[in-house]
């Protein structure tokens, strides 16, 4: 009975123990890390910066890499100790242009040139980053904002031609004619040689005959192009024709964009438009044959021919004669490029060759008289 009770005493004494033998914390402070100042943390952000120009590709520059973060951290720190420091400001403003993050470099920008307002390289970097925020804008259809942005680098650097014409564009795109035409004027003033300011002075001038929608379309489409998207490009110049069917430049686009992509549909709606309208021209009648002898042979052999037939009159026999045989095999049917291969194959006295291809062209086109006569004169030898 009372070896419970000293087992319990026992129990007892170790638990003291134990925690009698429990190490006390150490009560001593931790390392403090040291204090920067504004000039060794600008040190610190320059030198991040120059080893991220070096590491990093600069199409790929980004806040969001690590050492670019940590400059941005650095020289953040040091603009936020001595706030009118030019020098820390300037270094600011260069580190999140490079990495393009234009709100941090517009404030930048803004904050140096309130202390330095006769800097002209300084105007024309922040110019350039307000034309980034423009086109940003522009690009997600904010036509609100953008035209805010382009204006200001206008302001800081009067002479951009492509914020002026930008502005223009947002303009043009927007219904607001007049401000397109005086924006795109002053743009062709201070780049007479440009022509793609003088095509949009020339369209904005006649936007108000074809409305907002066909407008936009149509500049939608222009950027397009400049970016390399013509079928995009092709759409946007059919949603301009659909929306104004007046409207001549973008028939002509559609239409010219048509035949280079192979879509003959919208080639031939443009060319046929663009025959019923007063502003037609022969080019315009040229490239309507072009699609209508196209709707019976295809269009590639139809422009594999008359590229040959430009060649012909250009004096490249054997060019021509090398398209003719190209056009005939696209299309086994085309009398004309077969008549047209006879042609070259007799002016070089090749007379079965000649033969064979002016045979083909009588088969195709029993009407065809010239051929005839050709055939058998080939036939002769003579």
């Amino acid at each position: 009975m009372k070896k419970p009770f000293l087992s319990l005493v026992l129990l007892t004494l170790s638990v003291a123990q134990a925690q009698g033998s429990v190490t006390t914390p150490s009560t001593s402070s931790p390392v403090a890390t040291p204090v920067l100042s504004a000039a060794q943390l600008a040190d610190q952000a320059r030198s991040l910066a120059d080893q991220a120009r070096k590491a990093y590709p600069k199409n790929v520059w980004s806040i969001d890499w690590d050492l670019w973060k940590r400059s941005g951290q650095a020289i953040d720190q040091a603009v936020s100790l001595e706030p009118n420091n030019p020098d820390y400001l300037l270094l600011q403003a260069n580190i999140y242009t490079d990495v393009g993050f234009w709100k941090r470099a517009e404030t930048a920008w803004d904050n140096y040139l309130a202390l330095k307002p006769g800097d002209a390289a300084a105007r024309t970097q922040a110019a350039q980053v307000q034309y980034n925020m423009g086109y940003a804008a522009y690009a997600r259809n904010d036509l609100m904002s953008a035209p805010q942005f382009f204006a200001k680098c206008s302001q800081l650097q009067p002479e951009n031609v492509a914020c002026l014409s930008w502005n223009a564009r947002v303009a043009l795109e927007s219904g607001d004619y007049n401000q397109a035409s005086a924006l795109y004027a002053q743009a062709a003033k201070l780049a007479p040689s440009d022509k793609t300011v003088a095509y949009f002075l020339q369209l904005s001038s006649n936007a108000g005959k074809y409305g907002p929608a066909a407008t936009a379309a149509f500049s939608r489409a222009y950027e397009a192009i400049e970016k390399g998207d013509e079928a995009r490009a092709l759409e946007l110049y059919q949603q301009a024709t659909a929306a104004a069917p007046n409207f001549t430049e973008a028939w002509r686009e559609q239409g010219r964009l048509g035949l280079k992509l192979g879509h003959l549909p919208a080639a031939t709606a443009a060319y046929t438009a663009l025959s019923t309208l007063p502003t037609v021209t022969a080019a315009d009648r040229y490239n309507l044959s072009i699609v209508q002898e196209a709707q019976q042979y295809g269009l590639q052999a139809v422009q594999t021919f008359r590229t040959a037939y430009g060649k012909y009159a250009a004096g490249d026999k054997a060019g021509a004669e090398a398209g003719f045989v190209a056009a005939a095999q696209q299309n086994p049917n085309y009398a004309k490029a077969w008549a047209w291969l006879g042609r070259s194959a007799y002016e070089r006295q090749d007379y079965p060759t000649a033969a064979a291809a002016y045979g083909k062209a009588v088969e195709l086109n029993p009407t065809d008289k010239t051929s005839a006569y050709y055939l058998k004169m080939a036939q002769q030898g003579k």
